[in-house]
């Protein structure tokens, strides 16, 4: 039996699919909503629909931006031969808060995950060997989880024919432990002791 109208159903489904959102977080914003200003929710709606309409992967990171190219790799105060190599849009955030990384970035959107269907051809790998000319150094900064590392392994296997210098970021992050939540502190050391791989 549903007790709810429609459309606060429809928008608890929603709400309830993004990540750490369960049913009972769903249905508290949603009431919320309900009860909010109608300026808020219009705000809401038009950001949301910004989001949609205006912002896309850069055609060179894959980082994203409401331009063709992102502010990073747009910048010449970046020096572009060295890329730092990481998961998702959030991991460049988490680095650049530490102002130890002055190069650019790739963003592969995944990690190879064989169990959930997730080969190198899913993932952003193939158009970071397509950068590689002009390359000195590539740093592997991929979450320190077992996908992770053989991504990680994988990604070093195809760059070695080109005789670039390939290293990792030191292991003062956690295993298991995601980018996005590491301490800047942490992050700045780990940036700044990072090994060859």
């Amino acid at each position: 039996m549903v007790y709810s109208s429609e459309n606060i159903e429809r928008l608890v489904k929603v709400l309830s699919s993004l990540p750490s959102i369960g049913r009972k977080s769903a249905q508290r914003l949603t009431y919320h909503l309900i009860k909010s200003d109608p300026t808020f929710i219009d705000n809401f709606v038009d950001a949301l629909i910004g989001l949609k309409n205006n912002v896309h992967l850069c055609k060179i990171c894959f980082n994203y931006t409401e331009d063709e190219i992102c502010p990073i790799c747009a910048s010449e105060k970046r020096k572009r031969n060295i890329i730092c190599v990481v998961e998702q849009p959030a991991d460049v955030l988490a680095i650049e808060k530490t102002n130890e990384f002055n190069g650019t970035y790739h963003i592969l959107h995944g990690v190879m995950n064989p169990l959930d269907g997730i080969s190198a051809n899913d993932i952003k790998i193939r158009e970071l060997i397509q950068r590689i000319s002009n390359i000195e150094e590539v740093i592997l900064a991929l979450n320190p989880s077992i996908e992770g590392e053989a991504t990680s392994q994988y990604i070093a296997k195809l760059l070695r024919p080109f005789e670039i210098k390939i290293t990792r970021i030191a292991s003062g992050v956690p295993i298991g432990s995601s980018l996005e939540f590491t301490d800047e502190l942490t992050l700045s050391k780990a940036i700044h002791s990072r090994i060859p791989f």
